[in-house]
Formats: C-alpha cells, sequence, structure tokens
C-alpha cells in the first residue's frame, strides 16, 4: 500500500476555496489578506494536517501581533535606487499581518566610516533590529561588534562586511551579477577594443566582489588585456561624467563600460554629449525612473537589477524572525537578480 503524501500549499488552497497564492500570504505573513480568509485558510490546514499549520495559526491569531521597531541606514537619500528600497521597504512592513511598525529608515549622504559608524550605533539604540548599506572598514565592525553586545540582531545589505557579528546578509551573488555583466559585453562589444571598469569604492564588498567576477570571466575566455585599469567614482554622477568623458577622450577604441557602482546619470549625460559620438556597451546595475530613457535610447544597453520587492520581502523576513524567534534568522540570503534589456523593459 503506498504511503499518503503529505498535505501541500495547493491542498490547503482547494480546500479553502482560495488560490495557492493567498495560502502563501497567509503563511508569510503578507497581506493584503481578510480575516475570513485567513481563518478559512486555518480550517483547512487544520483538516487537512498541513504541516505548516502551526505557522499558519500563529499568523492568523490577532493576539500574536506584535511590535516591531526596525531600523534601516541606506546611502545617500538623493539617489533614486536608494529611494526606491526605502518604499519597498516601508510597503513590505505595512503589508506584514503578524507585526506591525514604522521603519526607522536613514540616509547617509557622508559616506565616511566614522559617519556610518555612528549612524548605525544611533538607528540601533532606538531599534530592535538594524540593517545597512555600508564599507568594510573597522570602525564599521566596532559598531557591529557593540550591537552586539546589546544583543540587537545586525544585517547587512547589498554588501557584507568583515564582522563575525553580523546575523546575516541579505542581496545579490556580487560575483554572479560582475560575470553576468561581463558576459553580455562580450557577446555585444565584438572582439576589438577596451573595456573600462568603474565602482564607487573598493571598500564595498559587493563591488569589489563585482568587479572581481567580471574580471575573472574576460581572464577565461583569454581578453583580459582589453580591461583598463579600474576606476573609483565614489558613486556619484558628477565624479562618473568626468570619469567617462576621461575615458572616451583618450581610448578612441573604447568598446565597453562597466559600472558595477552608481553614478549612472554621470555615464549617460557623457556619452550623449561626447563630440566623437561614440557609443560603446554599458552594463550598470539598478534600473530607475531616471535612467530608463537612456535604456530605451540605447546609451546604456543592459541593467542588473536588484529585485526590489523581493529584497523587501526577505530583509523584513529574516529581521522580523530574528526577533520574534519563529525560526533562526539565515545567515546567507542571497536573491535572483533581474537582467533588462530595452526589449524586456518592464511597464
Amino acid at each position: 500500500m503506498a504511503a499518503k503524501s503529505r498535505p501541500t500549499a495547493a491542498d490547503v488552497a482547494r480546500r479553502a476555496d482560495v488560490g495557492v497564492a493567498t495560502v502563501d500570504r497567509v503563511l508569510n505573513g503578507r497581506a493584503p489578506v481578510r480575516k475570513e480568509t485567513a481563518d478559512r485558510v486555518r480550517e483547512a490546514a487544520e483538516a487537512i494536517g498541513y504541516h505548516a499549520l502551526p505557522l499558519i495559526r500563529h499568523r492568523t491569531n490577532a493576539r500574536n501581533v506584535r511590535n516591531v521597531r526596525l531600523g534601516f541606514v541606506l546611502q545617500k537619500g538623493t539617489d533614486p535606487f536608494y529611494q526606491n528600497v526605502a518604499t519597498g521597504l516601508r510597503k513590505e512592513l505595512l503589508s506584514r499581518l503578524d507585526v506591525k511598525g514604522k521603519p526607522d529608515i536613514v540616509f547617509v549622504d557622508d559616506i565616511t566610516a566614522e559617519s556610518l559608524r555612528k549612524k548605525i550605533l544611533e538607528v540601533g539604540s532606538r531599534t530592535d533590529a538594524v540593517a545597512f548599506v555600508a564599507i568594510d572598514h573597522p570602525l564599521v565592525v566596532l559598531a557591529v561588534d557593540e550591537l552586539n553586545l546589546r544583543k540587537k540582531p545586525v544585517f547587512t545589505l547589498l554588501s557584507g562586511i568583515s564582522a563575525s557579528g553580523v546575523t546575516g546578509y541579505i542581496g545579490l551573488d556580487s560575483r554572479k551579477v560582475g560575470r553576468t555583466g561581463a558576459f553580455i559585453i562580450s557577446k555585444m562589444a565584438g572582439a576589438k577594443g577596451k573595456i573600462a571598469t568603474l565602482v564607487g569604492s573598493h571598500r564595498y564588498l559587493g563591488q569589489d566582489h563585482s568587479e572581481m567576477g567580471f574580471r575573472s570571466y574576460f581572464r577565461e575566455i583569454g581578453e583580459e588585456a582589453r580591461l583598463l585599469e579600474t576606476i573609483v567614482n565614489f558613486d556619484d554622477p558628477e565624479v562618473a561624467r568626468e570619469v567617462t568623458t576621461s575615458l572616451l577622450d583618450r581610448h578612441a577604441d573604447l568598446a565597453a563600460i562597466y559600472n558595477a557602482g552608481g553614478g549612472q546619470d554621470g555615464i549617460v549625460q557623457a556619452i550623449r554629449a561626447h563630440s566623437s559620438g561614440q557609443r560603446p556597451v554599458v552594463v550598470c546595475n539598478d534600473l530607475t525612473d531616471a535612467t530608463r530613457p537612456a535604456l530605451i535610447d540605447g546609451v546604456i544597453n543592459c541593467f542588473l537589477c536588484l529585485p526590489i520587492e523581493a529584497f523587501a520581502r526577505a530583509v523584513i523576513d529574516e529581521m522580523v524572525s530574528s526577533i520574534i524567534g519563529i525560526r533562526p534568522a539565515a545567515p546567507n540570503r542571497t536573491l535572483p537578480f533581474d537582467v533588462i534589456f530595452a526589449e524586456n523593459l518592464p511597464a
């Protein structure tokens, strides 16, 4: 006699007469789900012995709704990308059924190590858990150590740091991002011409790993000699504009630019304004409304993008889990990234 299979989310959905997506929202504490619908999902799970019933009961019990204080230290507040990240974090926390609270989001324009250390500790002093984007520096590590002494969960976002006290990292596999950028350029830029690489700072481990992945791909295919020395643009559009203009001036055979950090607006401005009319293949990170026209008209050829909605969901999920203890936080949660060309540009 065949063993009876374990009930699945699809079985719960059929029993409750809802979609599987609704079961997922109840299971993971995401709204909007009406209380009546959530109760029906719980009753269906109870009836068929669904293995995640304890978690569903926790999510649907109004008495378990807990106030949480989540703190975030993000980079430059004028950067559209970080504004999009902040919006995603606010929406995701608001959508949770099992907790309530307002995220404490601070933007840091002065990204020196001392400034970051102070902001991380300041936000940590008034929240239950902290997540931040920061350079890898001993002063930032000291901030993590101090928060550890206060029993505060600490998460790094998008770029890790070399600190043993970090609760978890949430972001992309930066080496894969860099290798993907290299693969795209190798197929689009042809076999001749120089290739430039830009980073905001080598102290961002995420950008450093992207650059290493980018270079490793060209080394493997025997074309490392095409790569120019990596240039630091401090994620600043004006510096990126100056750097790109200089590259176009000095290299008539410039075939491609890979930007592992920020400042894309400056790259676009330089290419559009340059008297040579050169159009190197350009691969950058993270599409925004400001850079969307550049993708449409071909100044930028491809964006390697953080899926902000999925990222925000993962961040809030890990931080909440670390506070209320439903499960241990994941030490390394990497997400698949989106590869966006003009031809598959989202509406």
